[in-house]
């Protein structure tokens, strides 16, 4: 039974570049600087949970059951200038579906609470290594909409990104010099074309996922499987 087809969509395209692309420039900044004005970190933090939150979001931004809306706004913390707000109402929702809603969202303002107290060399390397993590991501994007294949082996991009995971493209001030921004940006560029040419469906075949579903589980339980 092929059932690769049942899953892949041009979903891929935001799974892997928007959440990435988010992750990474927050950790640039972060490293570049001791610390983010409060400002900015906000904006960062509302589009970092917003990215991570996407697949929550797309199922339950406005549903019979409730609806939740992220934004800044002026601070009720006095020690801020701006903070994120939500406005959230929910009725018969899955617990188990609010609870990884809030996980997610603790999991990325707890990362930038971390932000200053962190070991430089610890973080040069973590950073190095997402950046590497983040242009393969790019590459199984592109391929998945353009060949409808999930490549993980990328013995043809070795060199690249253990150029990248070598920190061959980190400035003495630890940011990213240009070429490795020219690099994302022409990843980012190929992606969207792909997006756009992909034959690929919007959004995985649920019905056909679910019915595969059952069927292992039936054969598990019948131990055929």
């Amino acid at each position: 039974m092929i059932i690769k087809g049942f899953f892949l969509s041009k979903r891929a395209a935001k799974s892997f570049g928007g959440y990435a692309g988010a992750q990474l420039r927050r950790l640039q900044n972060a490293i570049a600087r001791d610390s983010m004005p409060q400002t900015e970190k906000e904006i960062h933090i509302l589009n970092s949970v917003k990215n991570a939150l996407e697949d929550f979001q797309r199922r339950y931004d406005s549903f019979d059951q409730g609806s939740i809306h992220l934004y800044i706004d002026t601070a009720k913390n006095p020690e801020f200038d701006t903070e994120i707000f939500v406005d959230a109402s929910y009725k018969h929702l899955p617990l188990r579906d609010y609870e990884n809603m809030w996980s997610v969202m603790h999991n990325v303002v707890k990362d930038y609470d971390k932000i200053g107290k962190r070991n430089r060399k610890k973080d040069d390397n973590h950073l190095n290594k997402h950046a590497m993590h983040l242009i393969r991501l790019f590459m199984m994007a592109i391929d998945i909409l353009e060949k409808g294949e999930i490549n993980t082996c990328r013995k043809n991009d070795l060199d690249l990104l253990k150029k990248i995971r070598s920190g061959s493209f980190q400035r003495d001030d630890k940011t990213f010099d240009s070429e490795f921004y020219d690099i994302l940006a022409d990843y980012e560029g190929r992606l969207e074309k792909a997006i756009k040419v992909s034959v690929l469906p919007d959004n995985p075949d649920m019905d056909k996922v679910e019915a595969f579903v059952e069927y292992i589980n039936k054969k598990v339980i019948e131990g055929d499987y």
